[in-house]
């Protein structure tokens, strides 16, 4: 784990969440919880309109989250219901957390390969819709990220289980002087979610 993340990590303190938070996030554990007791592989598929700020932070933080319990079988995607391009300001803040962040490719939809730990593979991070051929087809949980996308996607085709688990949206801080503060804030939120949830599978 690359330092910066593990000293993060250290400072997450579950009795921040809420109560109410608990219980929305319940599902999603036990989703996690019924599929590790099988022994069966946990595909989680963030879902946000445009896939392009929280569903990726959601993503990411998950599938490190999994590496850091030690849980193998653990497999992250993200997707909207448009692709539009993964904002920058996403990938400046993972990287000024402590992830390795390297721009693949340029033009409006960037590829980004993103690395909590120096000898894991890269989590792949572009905008898609949901059902990307990128993303699995069948056997994931939907977790919805954001309310619009919750309610504007009535039906997720292949997903076994759908969850909402909404985040207020950073963008509405964009071009202000508050913008790197409140992607940061997002972002930890989302990470001591993440690891709560991960830290509940038994």
């Amino acid at each position: 784990m690359n330092t910066k993340i593990a000293n993060q990590i250290k400072s997450f303190n579950f009795s921040n969440i809420s109560e109410e938070r608990k219980q929305v996030l319940q599902p999603l554990i036990d989703f996690i919880q019924e599929k590790h007791s099988k022994k069966i592989k946990i595909r989680l598929n963030f879902i946000c309109t445009h896939n392009s700020r929280r569903s990726h932070l959601s993503q990411v933080w998950a599938q490190t989250a999994a590496f850091y319990y030690n849980f193998k079988h653990v497999y992250c995607y993200s997707g909207g219901t448009e692709a539009t391009a993964m904002f920058p300001m996403v990938a400046e803040t993972l990287e000024n957390t402590g992830f390795d962040v390297l721009k693949i490719t340029e033009g409006d939809n960037p590829v980004y390969a993103i690395k909590f730990d120096h000898n894991e593979p890269p989590i792949v991070g572009f905008s898609k819709r949901f059902d990307n051929a990128y993303n699995p087809e069948t056997r994931f949980v939907a977790i919805m990220t954001c309310s619009q996308a919750d309610e504007g996607c009535p039906f997720i085709a292949g997903a076994q289980e759908r969850v909402a688990v909404t985040y207020e949206d950073p963008k509405a801080f964009d071009g202000t002087a508050q913008q790197a503060e409140k992607y940061n804030e997002r972002s930890l939120q989302i990470a001591e979610e993440m690891f709560y949830v991960f830290s509940k599978i038994k």
